[in-house]
């Protein structure tokens, strides 16, 4: 009797080894990011100069639902540090997602905040920043200042470890090659910015993702300065930037002001990894059109 049990069980276990389903591979983990100059803090040409912290969150919070990639990493430029709280409770509310948000004033010539100029009913909005914003992720930020010209305002790089997923964001706003910034010779604040910026991208053991508003037009794209354009071509030969399409080095433009459109807007992630971009229609909220990234590692 023991040896027919033995039997059947051992036919029910073949018969379970047939019929059972085989184990499904997860797809490639994937990580979707948006960056976007709000030009929220001192350009009183666009929509987003002097609105409210609830406008400013709530305005993000938007761009971060309503398109076809909806980011996780959200990196900012032009941002007011008195909106912090607002963008996280808007970003709660419209995504049902925890929000670990962390910003950067940017210093002026003097070593004082950079101030934001006061909303419509004259309260402060604290200074202009750069944001790092990640949803429902462990994460370690950290900032690194980049050389700056010191006639002007000071710039750094903002970047979120996630060690979850093993990837590194960084997110930036570089000098802006105007007379009163990066406007020598050879660009020679943006170059080493860019170098910089790359270093502090890339960490052992981690996927690399950065971007932001570079204040560079492609390598391959004839706008701005030669110098200006040679110093993001190390980005362009080291990772893939999101729009770029065919062999040129450039991509859809991302910027317009009197002088014309160009791209100054990036988010670059590791060859070999299959990247969609998508980039939003440019309205009188900011001078600058959203860019979004899904990367698949």
């Amino acid at each position: 009797m023991a040896a027919v049990k033995g039997r059947l069980i051992l036919a029910a276990a073949a018969l379970l080894a047939v019929t059972s389903p085989a184990p499904v591979r997860e797809g490639r983990p994937e990580l979707a990011v948006m960056t976007w100059n709000t030009c929220a803090g001192t350009n009183s040409d666009c929509g987003l100069y002097r609105a409210d912290a609830a406008t400013l969150g709530e305005t993000v919070a938007r761009y971060a639902t309503d398109r076809p990639i909806r980011p996780g990493v959200i990196l900012l430029q032009e941002f007011c540090t008195g909106a912090d709280d607002a963008l996280r409770r808007a970003l709660t509310a419209r995504t049902g997602r925890s929000w670990s948000v962390r910003s950067w004033a940017l210093p002026g010539a003097d070593g004082a905040p950079y101030l934001c100029h006061p909303d419509r009913a004259g309260r402060p909005r604290g200074a202009a920043s750069i944001v790092l914003a990640v949803a429902d992720e462990p994460v370690t930020f950290q900032v690194f200042p980049l050389p700056s010209p010191p006639w002007y305002v000071g710039r750094a790089v903002l970047c979120a470890t996630l060690p979850g997923r093993k990837v590194r964001v960084c997110g930036t706003h570089l000098s802006s090659g105007r007379a009163d910034d990066d406007r020598q010779p050879g660009a020679p604040y943006r170059t080493r910015q860019v170098t910089e910026l790359m270093a502090h991208a890339a960490v052992p053991g981690y996927r690399s993702v950065f971007g932001g508003d570079l204040n560079i037009a492609p390598p391959d794209s004839g706008d701005g300065t030669a110098a200006a354009r040679r110093a993001i071509a190390p980005a362009y030969r080291a990772y893939q930037e999101c729009d770029r399409r065919g062999t040129a080095r450039t991509g859809q433009w991302t910027h317009r002001n009197q002088a014309g459109t160009k791209k100054l807007d990036y988010l670059f992630a590791p060859h070999g990894t299959r990247v969609r971009c998508d980039l939003a229609p440019l309205t009188p909220l900011s001078d600058h059109r959203p860019l979004y990234l899904r990367v698949s590692f």
